[in-house]
């Protein structure tokens, strides 16, 4: 090698270390980044959790079913219209009705150990007890007394000591379908149902909330009632996969519209709070086993009018199972279409 490449050559430089006290200061910056957003997060969960509205839904009284092993929650779907605009009545197809009823009331047993969560319907004209007042429909509980009076309903018609509980209403419900972006349902046969906005065609779709709302709330069928029943369990279901699934979790466009649109559209007992929202959410993610209380007949009654009686001995056995935290007999079970 001649000298004169030896002379032109050159050692790379090597790259100097960064000095400790950089490397310190830059973990102290993503430390105080991390901490401030997690001042945040709880700041935000706190913030939510104060809005949602509450009411003494569940109160203690003299002869309340002991508490049972499980986790039991009771749904309600109000038709109350008072907070919705005349603009949105239209476009809900809710009408004009007045006062504050029941669409839909169920019963979710989350069990204590491993296994599904159960769903049952308790259709709103079941004949049942209530406190105070005439045997009547289960659905006069609520318009009588509130929350409180059908909690106590359900409570002395089931044997069940009620945990937590839920009301929704329909613009509510509206709202929280389309903050997750619309639900998946696959549909077997057309649906039309101009009283509650509905058309819908065969098939597998998404549904955004006005479709929702018309899909839960439509009895135009053969059994009414007791289909109704069926369908509201099953996109009950499918909104439950679709809010904890992490496409919505982990996609702030779908979570944080969907934490808010909940404390606007949701009502909760006095001791309820947000983790326990999440944990119905989360109890029901995994899939549910369903069913509606057992019917032994639908007769009309002199002032009245037609009217569900349940089947004594098998609601029984069903109300007995989730009372004992014990699977429920499958001939009891609603079996998936």
């Amino acid at each position: 090698m001649s000298a004169g490449y030896q002379q032109g050559y050159q050692q790379p430089y090597a790259r100097r270390p960064m000095p400790r006290q950089h490397k310190v200061k830059k973990g102290r910056v993503f430390l105080a980044i991390l901490f401030v957003l997690l001042l945040a997060l709880v700041g935000l969960y706190f913030y939510v959790d104060s809005s949602l509205r509450r009411s003494d839904a569940l109160p203690d009284y003299e002869g309340r079913p002991a508490d049972t092993p499980g986790t039991n929650w009771l749904l309600v779907g109000s038709d109350a219209r008072d907070d919705l605009t005349q603009e949105q009545k239209d476009a809900l197809s809710t009408g004009d009705a007045g006062g504050k009823r029941t669409d839909t009331i169920m019963l979710l047993h989350i069990p204590d150990g491993s296994g599904k969560a159960t769903l049952v319907s308790i259709p709103r004209d079941s004949y049942v007890d209530i406190p105070g007042n005439d045997k009547s429909k289960i659905n006069a509980a609520f318009s009588l007394g509130g929350a409180p009076l059908l909690a106590r309903t359900v409570e002395g018609a089931t044997g069940i000591h009620l945990d937590h509980y839920m009301e929704i209403g329909f613009g509510g419900f509206a709202g929280i379908v389309d903050a997750v972006g619309g639900v998946d349902m696959c549909i077997d046969e057309p649906m039309q149902d101009p009283l509650a906005g509905l058309d819908l065609k065969a098939g597998c779709q998404e549904l955004n909330g006005t479709q929702a709302l018309g899909y839960v709330r439509t009895r135009a069928f053969a059994t009414a009632d007791l289909q109704r029943v069926q369908n509201q369990r099953k996109f009950l279901a499918a909104l439950s996969d679709r809010a904890t699934s992490a496409g919505t979790l982990l996609n702030p466009f779908r979570a944080f519209p969907l934490l808010f649109a909940s404390t606007d559209a949701i009502s909760v007992n006095e001791g309820d709070h947000l983790y326990n929202l999440a944990g119905l959410a989360f109890g029901m993610g995994g899939g549910v086993d369903t069913a509606t209380v057992p019917i032994g007949s639908t007769p009309t009654l002199d002032g009245v009018g037609s009217v569900v009686q349940w089947d004594r001995e098998n609601a029984l056995r069903l109300f007995g199972a989730l009372e004992k935290d014990e699977p429920v007999p499958a001939d009891l079970l609603q079996q998936p279409s």
